[in-house]
């Protein structure tokens, strides 16, 4: 163990026998996915919550923060941080991951699952002795299944390449792609700042960081990993949206595939996987917002090929692909505690 004297002595945590549960630690808990991560797991069926970390919120209830969890959990944000546990959730900001696992000695026995942006590019997959797999279910199942720690995708990320992953498995990505896609305020996080606060973001739209998000090297990535001579440009502009939660993307490209060939496509490569649906007809956000699911539309206007991928970047676009990831870890169910309705309106 480090000289860090919050974290408590090492123990071995429990096998995962046929009945035993997962013990689960959440640093970062007061935040936006820390939140989202205490609605799923306090519902799971296989998950105890051993504890909950928050430098800021030490001593209170969970409730005291999170508002809606009144009567689901007595639990109390603690400063303090245990071994004793099979996984680790970090929902800390980026950079913040790195940091803390460069403080902290987190025993081997723990997988840890990273909601930051620092270990999802292979180059920086590594720090001390821990390798962190690329978390996309729909991208790496069965490489997740037998991984010791996961580099959850981002939001963006998740949306962009559900859309795209089975033209690339295809090798169907051989012109520029033209993405537009906008996200609700929540996809800042919960820190107030000029572009997030209620009287600026409500009736407003606006572009940022366009053809240059961060997101766009692990969109890379992963495209070169299922076509590997893909070298295409992906221009993308992100908008914020004056909504709450939910990201929509338009995605277009030239291609040959007819319609019917390309929708065949795309439900023949997520066939086996339960949260991403694929339909012709019209999708809006108020189908997926609240759930781990992401909606994928499929058309053909003239030679181009019309995507649309909508999700929640808080649940499939973070929290609840952190839980299917975790799922996919331990053997559970994929879908174990991700039944989750839509608002529907």
């Amino acid at each position: 163990m480090s000289d860090n004297k919050n974290i408590k002595d090492a123990i071995t945590p429990p096998s995962g026998g046929r009945g035993a549960k997962v013990r689960a630690g959440i640093i970062g808990g007061a935040g936006y996915t820390g939140g989202e991560m205490l609605r799923i797991l306090v519902n799971h069926p296989n998950v105890d919550i051993a504890f909950v970390n928050s430098k800021s919120n030490t001593g209170n209830y969970i409730y005291e923060v999170h508002t809606d969890l009144f009567g689901d959990t007595d639990l109390k944000f603690t400063g303090e941080l245990s071994n004793n546990i099979d996984v680790l959730f970090l929902c800390v900001g980026h950079g913040d991951a790195k940091k803390f696992l460069a403080e902290n000695d987190i025993s081997d026995t723990v997988k840890i699952i990273d909601l930051s942006q620092d270990f999802r590019l292979s180059q920086n997959s590594t720090i001390k002795d821990k390798s962190f797999v690329y978390g996309l279910p729909e991208l790496n199942r069965e490489t997740i299944k037998t991984a010791d720690n996961i580099a959850n995708p981002g939001c963006f990320a998740s949306c962009l390449q559900l859309g795209l992953l089975p033209l690339a498995a295809n090798a169907q990505l051989n012109n520029e792609v033209h993405i537009t896609a906008t996200t609700g305020s929540t996809g800042a996080g919960q820190s107030p700042s000029a572009t997030t606060h209620f009287t600026w973001r409500n009736d407003n739209l606006s572009v940022y960081k366009a053809f240059d998000h961060q997101h766009l090297g692990e969109i890379g990535q992963s495209l070169n990993q299922l076509q590997p001579d893909f070298g295409q440009t992906l221009n993308f502009i992100p908008y914020r949206g004056d909504y709450t939660r939910g990201i929509i993307a338009s995605i277009y490209l030239d291609s040959d595939l007819t319609e019917a060939e390309a929708l065949k496509l795309y439900e023949d490569y997520y066939a086996e996987h339960p949260f991403t649906h694929v339909t012709s007809r019209n999708i809006d956000l108020k189908q997926i917002v609240n759930t781990n699911k992401c909606f994928i539309q499929v058309k053909k206007h003239g030679n181009k090929l019309f995507i649309i991928s909508i999700l929640d970047n808080l649940l499939k676009g973070a929290s609840g692909q952190a839980v299917q990831n975790m799922n996919l870890l331990f053997g559970l169910e994929e879908t174990a505690g991700l039944r989750l309705k839509a608002i529907g309106f």
